[in-house]
């Protein structure tokens, strides 16, 4: 077997992506007809949406037109990706781009269209624009290739300033503690429910069904105190997929949880796919499978939409509902609501709504009839604005604190007229 020299360092032979995908060009030179690119400028979204697992599912977003070899990916330094491509699949390189799009429309660069277009997807015709095409990635090489990491004192603090406001981050020997304790705490005490309901122009409340959830600030308090169980999000994802097993095993013994009326609980794509989900899925009645929703967040959707569709149809086929949670309206505008044929959607209410005028909510509106009013949702409802605005554009379902304090208001109304028929039939 033949050894590497122990004198060459090995980071002498590991090429950077910006001076392979240059390598590539070049390549292309004497063939570069019907030839495409196009740049995602993943740097020019804000730092939240820069995280390892956006990324993984937005490079997961071209892995069909990489494995048919219609073209090739580089993932840039800058966390930017730069496809090039056959022009004859150009049709299926934008609506991936839409796809990617749509991952991210919740940032602040997409609240103006022309200049969200504009820096965060850049397309180049390799055949006419090959020299500037070069030079643009011969500088990029030139900079990866001259960089020393600098700063990393400054990351320190960084780091530092993080763990004092938000706890120590989550690792691999705290996480494995923590899986454990989940599997022999009673998870009872943590669990929360909140409704869904309609409201009626007297903002009177009908639940439709509501939604049971385990708190993570109570479960940090509870198990992790000082531990900043987000700061690693792929660890904080295995986190909430044995939380999800914990909850199937509350929900498979309903001696021990007593709940009422039609219930939708958060869980992961992968846990759909689990022997825990299949064992709770047999332990329960056909009827019973019919009370329940499954919400699932768009990012884990979309980082791996074959497994999605896969689990949907099975899903539906034995009688749960499957809810969309955590949409924008630009996300409800950027889907194909009929290919993912879920059942609801949940719109996140956001004042700026009301600040787009009258365009907005005509856009609202038609998206809300063409998606179905029986299936949009707006979720964190924490004030009657939401509420009112949200109908205004056709929604019929509501979710949040406000709507928590109209059920609390409506029992209290219940209980005045009780004891005022108990005290009128008793002077009779």
């Amino acid at each position: 077997m033949a050894m590497r020299s122990s004198s060459t360092p090995t980071h002498m032979h590991r090429r950077t992506q910006e001076q392979l995908l240059l390598e590539y060009l070049r390549r292309l030179e004497n063939r570069r007809e019907g030839r495409k690119a196009v740049r995602i400028n993943i740097s020019s979204l804000m730092p939240a949406n820069r995280r390892e697992h956006h990324i993984r599912a937005a490079t997961n977003s071209f892995e069909g037109l990489v494995s048919d070899l219609s073209g090739q990916l580089f993932e840039l330094k800058n966390l930017d990706i730069f496809f090039i491509y056959k022009s004859e699949v150009h049709t299926r390189v934008e609506d991936t781009v839409q796809k990617v799009k749509f991952l991210f429309s919740d940032d602040p660069l997409f609240d103006e269209k022309e200049r969200s277009d504009a820096e965060f997807v850049n397309w180049f015709d390799v055949e006419t624009g090959y020299d500037d095409l070069i030079r643009m990635v011969r500088e990029m090489s030139d900079e990866g290739a001259g960089e020393k990491r600098p700063a990393t004192r400054s990351n320190v603090r960084a780091s530092l300033k993080a763990r004092q406001d938000h706890g120590d981050a989550l690792n691999p020997e705290i996480l494995g503690r923590a899986v454990k304790a989940l599997q022999r705490t009673d998870l009872t005490s943590l669990l929360r429910r909140q409704f869904v309901c309609g409201v009626s122009k007297k903002l009177v409340p009908e639940p439709i069904f509501s939604e049971l959830y385990i708190s993570i600030m109570d479960l940090r308090e509870t198990m992790m105190p000082g531990i900043n169980l987000t700061s690693n999000r792929w660890l904080f994802q295995y986190l909430t997929e044995s939380l999800d097993k914990r909850v199937l095993s509350l929900l498979s013994k309903t001696d021990r949880l007593s709940i009422t009326g039609d219930i939708s609980f958060n869980v992961n794509v992968s846990t759909l796919m689990s022997h825990e989900f299949m064992a709770f899925d047999d332990s329960v009645s056909a009827a019973r499978r019919g009370s329940m929703v499954l919400e699932l967040q768009k990012i884990d959707i979309f980082a791996d939409l074959g497994a999605f569709l896969f689990v949907r149809e099975f899903c539906q086929e034995k009688g749960y509902r499957i809810c969309l949670d955590g949409l924008t309206h630009q996300n409800l505008s950027m889907i194909n609501r009929e290919r993912l044929g879920v059942d609801y959607f949940k719109l996140m209410w956001n004042p700026a709504l009301i600040d787009g005028g009258a365009e907005m909510r005509k856009k609202l509106r038609d998206m809300i009839k063409e998606a179905g009013r029986s299936k949009v949702i707006m979720a964190r409802c924490d004030n009657r604005e939401a509420v009112d605005f949200g109908r205004s554009v056709g929604i019929n379902m509501f979710q949040g604190h406000f709507i928590e304090h109209l059920i609390a208001e409506d029992e209290r109304r219940r209980q005045l007229l009780k004891i005022k028929h108990r005290i009128e039939r008793d002077t009779t």
